[in-house]
């Protein structure tokens, strides 16, 4: 619980004010989390945690490779001394590696910052990605569509999205898998954006 409360804290003070709608979708993803917390056991605080911190590196007090996986895991680390664990899933959320590679930081993203468990990555990547930028529910399909008309499809973020898709397609589908073995609610349903 004090993992949390920390957590909630650091990114409000960092992206409510500022990024409105990237805490909105920071909340959104966190409740996400917390709905899964019957697959996860004792790491549902964790992914709980690490989802409301995920974005923070667009903050613009930290940002500074303008890669936010990046700025947001090396802001953690260095003046936050957060949980390690926290800090590799931030680091790599969603994928990031690919877009590292886009952006010529894999090395850096690699070397700095290990991988946390597949089931919490792909946990993170399922509340992430069943998630609006105002923090409603959506489907896969329809939060990464959103992403590439916001970004232009001939951007740097679209070019990842499309190499990104079909595993993160496969992330959420394992979490789905978990789901319906537990017999827990589903996470999600359509809604408007």
């Amino acid at each position: 619980m004090e993992l949390t409360r920390w957590a909630y804290a650091l990114s409000e003070s960092l992206l409510s004010a500022p990024l409105p709608r990237r805490w909105a979708h920071s909340l959104g993803v966190a409740e996400r989390a917390r709905s899964l917390a019957p697959i996860l056991g004792a790491d549902a605080e964790l992914l709980e945690a690490s989802a409301v911190l995920h974005d923070i590196g667009y903050a613009p007090s930290i940002a500074t490779t303008g890669f936010h996986p990046l700025d947001g895991a090396r802001f953690l680390r260095h003046s936050e001394y957060a949980d390690e664990r926290v800090v590799s899933l931030v680091a790599h959320h969603s994928c990031a590696v690919l877009e590292a590679e886009e952006r010529g930081l894999r090395h850096d993203l690699e070397t700095e910052f290990a991988q946390e468990r597949p089931v919490l990555r792909d946990a993170l990547t399922f509340c992430d990605m069943t998630t609006t930028p105002y923090g409603k529910l959506t489907t896969p399909t329809a939060r990464l569509a959103e992403i590439v008309q916001r970004y232009g499809p001939d951007t740097l973020v679209s070019r990842f999205i499309q190499r990104a898709t079909p595993e993160m397609y496969a992330a959420v589908h394992r979490i789905e898998r978990r789901l319906a073995e537990s017999e827990a609610e589903p996470l999600y349903r359509a809604q408007p954006m």
